[in-house]
């Protein structure tokens, strides 16, 4: 794709990036994600979904938000995060239940797939079970390692399929969502913050005042 533009934001939002720490990655997907659409998004998702360290859920949202502008497809958008997140899943699978623990932490530990981690995320595994995969995704490190974990302890392939299938399809639809109604309205939404914004420092400053006048009476009668 050509070279990026600078970095703008959806009209009617801030100049302020989307997301502060990841401007660049997303000043530089941009392009990509214009000229290729949901293909980007498919890679990225199933790369993340099986370790990678990579901002699957904001470039979801993103992507969402540029086609909440008409600039992609989103029910091609909406199927390609939700395959994307399920094969790379089922790829954490497969990588876990073939290599196993052992394995996956002597050499995952270059990607942040450390010991420390996973046994965090099997302690989880183990007191919430097949919940755990349906509502991993909403949690980031479970998000990046419910495949791989689930098969390290060997859950049934079928029932990872299924809840990990629907589980998918939730974080799809609210992040997806979000960002799409968020494109289409972003004006509106950035107007209605801006006001409740003033409105809460206004509301919060005579609250400070009434509460600061009345510890100083308080111990002005003591």
């Amino acid at each position: 794709p050509p070279s990026p533009p600078p970095y703008a934001a959806p009209d009617g939002v801030s100049d302020r990036p989307f997301v502060p720490d990841l401007s660049h990655f997303l000043h530089v997907l941009e392009p990509w994600i214009a000229s290729y659409g949901a293909p980007v998004i498919f890679v990225i998702l199933m790369l993340e979904s099986f370790g990678m360290p990579l901002p699957g859920e904001s470039l979801l949202v993103f992507a969402a938000i540029m086609a909440g502008r008409g600039k992609l497809s989103f029910p091609v958008l909406l199927f390609a995060a939700w395959a994307g997140a399920v094969v790379g899943d089922n790829i954490g699978y497969w990588i876990g239940h073939s290599v196993g623990n052992t394995f996956i932490t002597r050499y995952g530990a270059r990607i942040g797939l450390t010991q420390a981690r996973l046994t965090k995320v099997e302690a989880v595994f183990r007191k919430y079970g097949v919940i755990t995969v349906a509502f991993a995704r909403f949690v980031n490190v479970l998000r990046q390692l419910n495949g791989i974990v689930a098969g390290t302890l060997e859950m049934h392939w079928w029932t990872f399929v299924i809840f990990n299938a629907v589980g998918g399809a939730l974080w799809v639809a609210v992040w997806a969502g979000s960002g799409f109604y968020f494109g289409r309205h972003g004006s509106g939404i950035a107007e209605f913050a801006r006001e409740f914004a003033i409105d809460g420092a206004i509301a919060g400053a005579i609250v400070v005042a009434v509460f600061v006048a009345l510890a100083i009476r308080f111990r002005g009668r003591r």
